[in-house]
């Protein structure tokens, strides 16, 4: 079976966390973001962000975690997986950031094609910072878009998924799911 991989994705503190554990309260596959992670064990090594001292350094770890989650994925036997961001995300925040990155990184964009793509856009109303997210709401505007340049640098049809409750945006997605 080819089981559809899904992505979730939009800037910070655009509730796309909230959403995927809506999704799994309600029993689907999704595969979690791991940006946090590589955040938390760098601060367990002494360094409090790690995207913002080492970009690089972060970005390949990101990738190769992402890539990672993309082969699980297609380990899986259900029509379909959500996963919380995708690998064009790591070269969105580093063109954000306006930093180079090795070819393998775009290599790793085009090897790894996702089936579908939602995208949440800033939303003022919802948006916190916290001790992983160091963004303020200008510069999450800004990420969103670059998440929206590289996900159609490599043609991807982006579906936007309106503002509301967890559970409306949720039901939206997975209505859009089902219909494809």
């Amino acid at each position: 079976m080819n089981t559809k991989k899904i992505i979730i994705t939009g800037g910070p503190g655009t509730g796309k966390t909230s959403i995927i554990n809506e999704l799994i309260k309600r029993g689907y596959n999704c595969i979690e973001e791991i940006s946090r992670q590589i955040t938390l064990k760098a601060r367990e090594d002494g360094i409090e962000q790690l995207f913002l001292t080492e970009p690089l350094l972060f970005s390949e770890l990101l990738l190769k975690g992402r890539k990672k989650q993309f082969e699980e994925a297609n380990a899986f036997e259900e029509d379909f997986i959500f996963l919380d961001r995708g690998i064009p995300d790591v070269l969105a925040y580093m063109d954000f950031i306006g930093d180079d990155y090795p070819e393998d990184f775009r290599n790793a964009c085009k090897d790894n094609m996702y089936d579908h793509v939602f995208i949440l856009a800033p939303w003022q109303e919802i948006f916190s910072s916290d001790s992983e997210r160091y963004e303020n709401f200008e510069q999450a505007i800004e990420i969103h878009k670059h998440l929206l340049n590289t996900y159609k640098t490599y043609e991807y049809s982006l579906v936007d998924v309106p503002f509301g409750s967890i559970e409306s945006r949720a039901d939206f997605i997975l209505n859009v799911v089902k219909a494809l």
